[in-house]
């Protein structure tokens, strides 16, 4: 077969584990558009950002839940997932493009820093492959994701024909169903919010304390330019992700107001001795051991 007629492979994986209805609805659409290998955790990963396995053993599994698809469950991380698909599974087939979720709930703005549904795509962008995030704006156990598939088909054929620049990720968020059809897609920023967290101190049967983390998202950002604007306003939200985290414009300031030159003389306080080879008085160097 040629190049030309040649389906793209289409790796997908997400956080919500390979049993979630998110990541069915996206090998339904993928399976349309060219040929689909799946790695996925065989449990739920929300939340575990870029996390990977180092301390314990990992398990890959050959698993039937999605007929005539090649498909794996792992007992790892999403992370973990595309790290074992593309070094075992495909080992020399190389993906035409990555994609992740579709999530339930969003990955907008500053949870992006969280989401294992983006570690799986930036994770890829890592490997040098091109990666798409979706995620969907409702938690709901029954949430629809029924309208989220011509969209996600069509930003993916967008990705297949013209590229995702090389190193980024993108990290589509989609608005639940509503009455009002989505507006469109924007290419957006991420929106600067946080969280604003508190710890629910409780007790189980036995009267010892435990903590149960909650919080409320704020948004902090009033540009127009947002995921969060957009989302609010019932678009399609795309923001570029790099997995590049350096502070670019910190490095001048820090350059400039910093004492880091040639006319340091040392700290002002003696370091504590730590137990360096640094003879002490008196103490010959070859006495030390």
């Amino acid at each position: 077969m040629s190049d030309t007629a040649r389906k793209p492979l289409i790796l997908i994986s997400n956080d919500d584990g390979i049993t979630a209805p998110g990541i069915a609805t996206l090998v339904r659409v993928m399976r349309r558009i060219g040929e689909v290998v799946v790695v996925a955790p065989n449990s739920p990963q929300s939340g575990m950002g870029h996390a990977i396995t180092i301390g314990t053993s990992l398990r890959l599994d050959p698993s039937t839940i999605f007929p005539g698809i090649e498909s794996y469950e792992c007992s790892g991380t999403p992370a973990d997932c595309v790290k074992l698909a593309k070094h075992h599974v495909l080992k020399d087939r190389q993906p035409d493009l990555v994609v992740s979720g579709i999530n339930h709930g969003s990955n907008s703005s500053v949870n992006v820093l969280y989401s294992g549904t983006m570690s799986a795509a930036i994770e890829a962008a890592i490997e040098g492959l091109p990666a798409i995030g979706f995620s969907l704006c409702e938690y709901g156990h029954n949430a629809d994701f029924e309208h989220t598939e011509a969209w996600v088909e069509h930003i993916v054929r967008e990705a297949l024909a013209y590229g995702i620049p090389q190193g980024t990720a993108l990290n589509v968020n989609i608005p639940k169903k509503s009455e009002q059809p989505i507006a469109g897609i924007r290419i957006c920023r991420q929106a600067r919010a946080k969280w604003q967290e508190e710890f629910d101190l409780r007790h189980d049967p036995y009267k010892r304390p435990y903590y149960w983390l909650i919080g409320e998202f704020v948004n902090l950002d009033q540009g127009t330019d947002t995921d969060e604007w957009a989302l609010a306003n019932n678009f399609i939200s795309v923001v570029p992700c790099q997995f590049d985290l350096t502070a670019h414009h910190a490095i001048s300031s820090l350059n400039a107001s910093w004492q880091l030159g040639p006319k340091f003389d040392g700290p002002t306080q003696p370091a504590p001795h730590l137990g360096s080879a640094t003879p002490e008085p008196g103490e010959s160097a070859e006495g030390l051991g």
